[in-house]
């Protein structure tokens, strides 16, 4: 990215957004699957960036090669994509396709397409083995990755300069620049976004620099592994307790905030991704980029996981549409199709051949990225239980490095009810 690392890959909420739109060519034809419902996530956050003018020509160029076909494209804020759609299908209204953070419960509950069912073997088997992976539930795919994006460490190397710190490959050179950004004024010399709009995410890239995470090593959670434990110990007593992630508490502090402060040049060090470093060097900005320092504890030198996040096109079972629903899709992941959405956001595409190309023409700055979720590790979204698991995570993980927590108490809690979320049907 949920898999948006870190709910969704792009998680700005479009204000004023909120609409549909429909594309037709020739007559409807009445019934028959020639009428299909798009619901995705808007990735804009202002008329002229919204996904609506992607969609526009997209499904213009597709009504155009398929005569009396027509697409309804309903487009909502990531905020409400996943609420919005879990209701469409609680009443018996669910879309042709969504586009959204999420999948693996509806494909728990039968009601999604398998891809072997839709797509040709060639574009099925042309997805990036992590996110296929990810998209899989037993080993079937179900969740088609649209676009993703994976994390690095930004550091904004005019305030390095000035305070003489080096860019860090451990925890504790990580700690020694912080201090270093601190002496020399910085207000966040690292900007620690635990609050609850995507907390999971900046939690996950800590958990996987020790070797932690949330998935359980034979499935299922587990979140208060010794090594989280571990995390969120070191975390709070060297980089909380001194001062040195800012003015405003982990649990309050937001990505969008962190990412605007980033952009402002008060911050010394952050977790970002491709979107913010375009933003960066638009402003003039001089950001180096990193992968995430590791634990000193870490001594076997094996390489470790990124953090990677990834959007999911789902197709809903309907009486009719299983043929319209794969030309639609075929169509959404042709490279230039696909390619054309991932640049307008600066994200990464999600198939090989997009990939590759992207590479040969696009910003080289992207080839650290794509290098970082060519072997990266994402949400368990494979879990039927991974939206509210995620929920529950963004709203707690941050109060394990508040002044008075125990570390290992808060991630028990969030434990405990992740365990009764995962036994629900």
């Amino acid at each position: 990215m949920r898999p948006r690392l870190f709910g969704a890959t792009a998680s700005v909420a479009a204000l004023g957004l909120l609409g549909s739109f429909v594309t037709a060519c020739g007559s409807s034809g009445g019934g028959g699957g020639t009428t299909l419902r798009l619901v995705a996530a808007e990735y804009g956050n202002s008329p002229s960036t919204s996904s609506k003018v992607y969609w526009d020509r997209l499904t213009t160029s597709f009504t155009a090669a398929h005569p009396g076909t027509k697409i309804e494209v309903t487009l909502y804020p990531w905020a409400d994509v996943d609420r919005e759609v879990t209701r469409l299908v609680e009443e018996g209204n669910a879309p042709d396709v969504a586009l959204m953070g999420a999948y693996s419960d509806f494909a728990a509950q039968g009601r999604l397409y398998p891809a072997s069912e839709l797509l040709s073997v060639r574009a099925e088997a042309n997805f990036l083995p992590p996110l296929a992976e990810a998209g899989s539930v037993d080993n079937t795919l179900y969740g088609l990755p649209f676009v993703a994006s994976s994390r690095l460490l930004f550091y904004n190397e005019e305030l390095f300069d000035k305070s003489g710190a080096e860019p860090p490959k451990t925890w504790t050179e990580l700690e020694e620049a912080a201090k270093a950004l601190k002496e020399e004024g910085v207000p966040y010399p690292y900007a620690l976004p635990l609050g609850p709009e995507e907390a999971h995410a900046e939690a996950l890239i800590w958990e996987l620099s020790n070797g932690g995470g949330y998935a359980g090593a034979s499935g299922g959670y587990d979140i208060a592994s010794e090594r989280n434990t571990q995390t969120f110990r070191w975390i709070k007593k060297n980089l909380v307790e001194p001062g040195l992630t800012g003015p405003v508490p982990p649990a309050d502090l937001n990505r969008q905030d962190a990412f605007a402060a980033f952009l402002r040049g008060e911050v010394g060090m952050l977790n970002g991704y491709p979107s913010l470093l375009h933003e960066a060097r638009a402003k003039g900005m001089k950001v180096g980029t990193l992968t995430m320092p590791v634990s000193d504890t870490l001594k076997d030198g094996r390489p470790l996981s990124s953090a990677g996040v990834a959007d999911w096109m789902m197709a809903f079972k309907r009486d009719g549409n299983r043929e319209l629903v794969g030309s639609f899709l075929e169509f959404v992941y042709e490279d230039k199709n696909l390619s054309a959405f991932a640049d307008r956001y600066h994200l990464l595409p999600s198939t090989v051949s997009a990939s590759q190309a992207s590479k040969d023409a696009a910003d080289p700055a992207n080839e650290q990225f794509m290098e970082a979720l060519s072997g990266a590790e994402l949400y368990p979204v494979n879990e039927p239980s991974w939206l509210q698991v995620s929920n529950t995570i963004k709203r707690n993980i941050g109060k394990a490095v508040a002044p008075s927590a125990d570390p290992k108490a808060v991630l028990e809690g969030i434990a405990d009810e992740v365990q009764e979320m995962a036994k629900q049907p």
